[in-house]
């Protein structure tokens, strides 16, 4: 099967920016080779983006890091770094347990301080879990949310290669970056940067196993920064299939069950066919266009939803009002009149499209 099967238990993941999950436009294949180290032949960008999109994994499990240092302002996220909230992923620390054995079963688990939060896909049943506030969720999906695709931060390697290789055109630059030592395992590493200098994403690199094919890691740099801004990583890693144990749950005594909403970020919902939204323009600078967040929120998380709203600062121009998130490679702005606006680009590049009449969309 390959590697590169959606993962559609992350469907419910974070309500957080899609960081390299969103890039548009693609890439001319750079001629370098790999300065391999003497054990690895040379591969040039080319065969390792052969490689890739032709790898077949039977299943996988393993400890995942991520890091993120977005440049985001404090937005009171429950727990912050270490937590095992899954809303905190989106800044500081965290650390993973993933299991993976075919797109219709993975589990993702969330290790905090104080215990952990696990996203479970076991064919057609999602279970949400939180050990630490003893509560669960479950849905049992249709087919047509079994085959959907949102977008959503990526918590896996393979994840974030996905988005990115399937951005690959004229655009992008892509070129190698020698060897690496990821999770005890030799890997190459190829790296993909925007022609376009308006872009806020200076590269995207990914260490991909020598042998295996599958990324091992995923960095993402903002540009003119040399740390990346955001990163995940294995630091161990096992091929075998997992038992089929690792993807049953059953809610233990006296826990709450709550209802699943819609915590991937609104605009994969507002992108799709039929969803009333829409991308402006092309490539590394586009912009997503869809409804503003409160349009799709459940009960449980327009609390949330709402006292982020009000932390963030008030914008204002010829475009109307709303409120803005930025950070090192991206920008977000929630309009008073119901939309929502995302890009790898600066705010002036979400108020120019915010101005234009043909970026209005449909609220619900």
């Amino acid at each position: 099967m390959p590697i590169f099967s959606r993962f559609p238990a992350l469907r419910w993941a974070v309500p957080a920016v899609a960081t390299a999950a969103v890039i548009g436009g693609g890439a001319a294949v750079g001629t370098l080779t790999a300065s391999a180290d003497p054990d690895l032949p040379p591969r040039s960008a080319a065969e390792l983006l052969v490689d890739l999109q032709t790898a077949r994994l039977d299943g996988l499990s393993g400890t995942v890091v991520q890091r993120a240092d977005l440049g985001l302002p404090d937005l009171s996220i429950p727990g912050g770094n270490r937590s095992s909230d899954l809303s905190s992923l989106i800044a500081g620390k965290h650390t993973l347990r993933v299991w993976y054995a075919g797109p219709d079963q993975a589990r993702i688990a969330l290790l905090g301080r104080f215990g952990e939060s696990d996203i479970i896909l076991n064919k057609q049943d999602v279970w949400i879990w939180s050990s630490q506030e003893n509560t669960y969720a479950h849905k049992r999906l249709s087919s047509a949310e079994r085959e959907a695709k949102p977008h959503q931060l990526p918590l896996t390697p393979q994840q974030a290669a996905e988005a990115a290789l399937a951005a690959i055109e004229p655009s992008t630059v892509v070129s190698t970056a020698g060897s690496a030592h990821v999770a005890g395992r030799d890997a190459y590493e190829i790296v993909l940067a925007p022609r376009d200098s308006t872009s806020l994403v200076g590269q995207l690199r990914f260490a991909i196993d020598a042998e295996e094919h599958v990324p091992l890691r995923a960095q993402v740099y903002a540009k003119g920064v040399s740390k990346p801004a955001f990163e995940v990583a294995f630091t161990e890693i096992d091929f075998d299939r997992p038992d089929e144990a690792q993807f049953a749950f059953t809610p233990p005594p006296g826990a709450k069950e709550e209802q699943i909403g819609k915590l991937t970020l609104p605009l994969a919902d507002a992108v799709a066919p039929g969803g009333g939204g829409k991308v402006v323009g092309s490539g590394w600078t586009s912009v997503l266009v869809g409804p503003a967040p409160t349009q799709f929120a459940g009960a449980h998380e327009q609390g949330k939803l709402d006292g982020m709203l009000q932390i963030l600062p008030r914008v204002s121009g010829s475009w109307g009002s709303g409120r803005l998130l930025s950070g090192k490679l991206f920008s977000l702005l929630i309009t008073d009149d119901g939309r929502t606006l995302f890009g790898l680009v600066s705010p002036e590049r979400l108020y120019q499209v915010a101005a234009d009449p043909a970026a209005k969309v449909p609220t619900r």
